[in-house]
């Protein structure tokens, strides 16, 4: 039987003939904690909203969800990420492996080469697994864009360093870099992560370096984790949310952007090229509240 989203939730609360708003609230609150927002959030919320619907006597569904997307839009931050001409940029690609951060990192390539009008690099960063460097290079094969790869094994900050120094040679552009995600191995791994964030820090023009987390949107508090541990290894700019179309809009970017002041900048919807937007907090706050 298929989860039922958090949308399709709020309906049926609201569908009961219950008048027990003691029981609708509770209720709310497992509905919340379900859709990924994390029991502590969920707990909070929900007390907020009664309170404010006792205070203005709201019974109304359309009324309490339009108080509840007052609250949620406090959490929810989208950003841009916007390329400088003529300056070396670097977006190192960050998150564990599975969620799609090579795909990702290719299909990030397309959309700024057409978008930004800039030479795009691919730095195959990944270096502890063959078949990440071929993936990527297969990427660029099919997209028309130059990778930069070493050989299995090598060292993935020399990888950075040479493709920054190819984008700076042409007068600028963009090296999009994809980086190794054995979370299971964390120390290790953010060690190699601080070494590229150096190297990739001194490489680029000033203000044209981001770090970019790609997290799959159905794995929910577990996203949040994985969120947290690299943020604090090298720090997180931007989000990239992938699985976008397989999940019940889960509450993972109300939830990144309350505990960690995150925004998200993309979704992926899918595995063409093509299939990446622009987040739009209004329009996700709508499709998990079902407005």
């Amino acid at each position: 039987m298929a989860k039922l989203s958090f949308s399709e939730k709020l309906k049926s609360l609201f569908g009961k003939k219950n008048e027990e708003t003691e029981d609708f609230f509770e209720d709310l609150t497992d509905s919340l904690i379900e859709g990924d927002l994390g029991a502590k959030t969920a707990f909070e919320l929900t007390e907020k909203i009664e309170t404010l619907c006792k205070k203005q006597g709201t019974k109304d569904p359309a009324e309490i969800t339009a108080l509840l997307k007052q609250e949620l839009s406090s959490f929810v931050k989208e950003t841009r990420l916007v390329p400088e001409p003529g300056k070396t940029n670097i977006y190192l690609m960050l998150g564990v492996n599975g969620v799609g951060k090579t795909t990702s990192a290719a299909k990030l390539g397309k959309y700024f080469e057409q978008s930004a009008k800039m030479p795009v690099v691919l730095a195959a960063a990944d270096t502890f697994r063959a078949a990440a460097i071929e993936q990527l290079q297969y990427h660029g094969e099919k997209l028309g864009l130059r990778v930069v790869a070493h050989q299995n094994g090598a060292d993935p900050g020399a990888v950075v360093f040479d493709a920054a120094d190819a984008v700076t040679a042409q007068g600028g552009g963009l090296v999009i870099a994809d980086t190794a995600g054995r979370l299971h191995n964390k120390e290790n791994l953010v060690r190699e992560l601080q070494k590229i964030d150096r190297i990739a820090r001194q490489k680029a023009a000033e203000g044209c370096y981001k770090k970019i987390l790609v997290i799959d949107a159905t794995t929910g508090q577990n996203a949040l984790r994985q969120a947290e541990v690299f943020n604090e290894a090298v720090g997180v700019d931007a989000i990239i949310l992938t699985k976008y179309d397989s999940t019940a809009k889960g509450g993972i970017a109300c939830a990144v952007g309350k505990e960690l002041g995150l925004g998200i900048a993309f979704t992926g919807t899918g595995e063409k090229y093509e299939d990446i937007g622009l987040f739009n907090s209004e329009e996700y706050l709508n499709a998990f509240l079902g407005l």
